[in-house]
């Protein structure tokens, strides 16, 4: 490895991806409640509007069996299947004091997204993803202090990344979101020489998730909250007394 690089957010996100979902099944409040209790200090999930206009949070957007599935937009809340939680009940049964990282799949969906959070008092606490970065930029203005991120590939980014990293931050985009086999330290510190937060995600297995702590990230998504927690704390300081507490909560 080469030099080790300071994230801009210290200590990093430990984001556990749909919840502990190698530990429970994913995107239940089982899941996001036993992920808080691993020690993860963020959450990530997918969120959805029902046809009622509910946001909930499922992978997919659809619901049923191989022969019979229904988009969630084409139902009500009360239509789907119980172990799919609404944002609002995510709230109440695990609290506000983790980010929450949530991937918009429905763009439609944001302002739903953005009342309930402000009902809860967390959208500071709110992290938006989306593929479009138009989008992104359409949602800073309403979106308050909310953390913008933007999720995409490198081979989808128009141009080089210093052009990128510059429109992150003349738009109020707060972060970008790469796979983990994308980030180098180079890239990192590129990105944040622009003060845009850098995220990596499908982090699985332990030499990835050092790696991607060494380069300096600021969050990590993975599936294995375990990890994510004996990483950090491999990667910290124990003998600064200044160090934050690993699975404390973020702010």
């Amino acid at each position: 490895m080469g030099p080790r690089i300071e994230p801009l957010r210290r200590p990093p996100v430990l984001f556990a991806h749909r919840g502990a979902r190698a530990h429970a099944p994913e995107n239940t409040i089982e899941a996001f409640t036993l992920a808080v209790r691993l020690g993860a200090t963020g959450l990530e999930s997918d969120v959805w509007l029902t046809a009622d206009g509910v946001a909930v949070l499922d992978h997919d957007g659809v619901v049923g069996g191989r022969l019979r599935r229904r988009p969630i937009s084409g139902l009500t809340a009360a239509d789907l299947p119980p172990h799919i939680p609404t944002l609002e009940q995510l709230y109440r049964e695990v609290g506000t004091r983790h980010p929450l990282s949530l991937d918009v799949k429905d763009p439609e969906a944001v302002d739903e997204v953005l009342r309930v959070a402000r009902t809860a008092g967390a959208v500071a606490e709110l992290w938006l993803c989306h593929d479009d970065l138009a989008v992104l930029e359409g949602w800073r203005e309403r979106s308050g202090a909310a953390v913008l991120v933007h999720s995409t590939y490198r081979g989808f980014i128009d141009g080089p990344p210093e052009r990128h990293a510059a429109r992150l931050r003349d738009s109020g985009v707060d972060a970008v979101n790469l796979h983990h086999t994308e980030w180098s330290g180079g890239l990192v510190a590129l990105y944040h020489r622009f003060g845009r937060l850098t995220l990596g995600w499908d982090a699985q297995h332990d030499r990835v998730i050092d790696g991607l702590l060494h380069q300096g990230l600021d969050g990590v998504y993975s599936d294995h909250v375990d990890r994510l927690v004996d990483a950090a704390r491999r990667a910290g300081s124990p003998d600064d007394p200044d160090a934050p507490e690993v699975g404390a909560p973020v702010r």
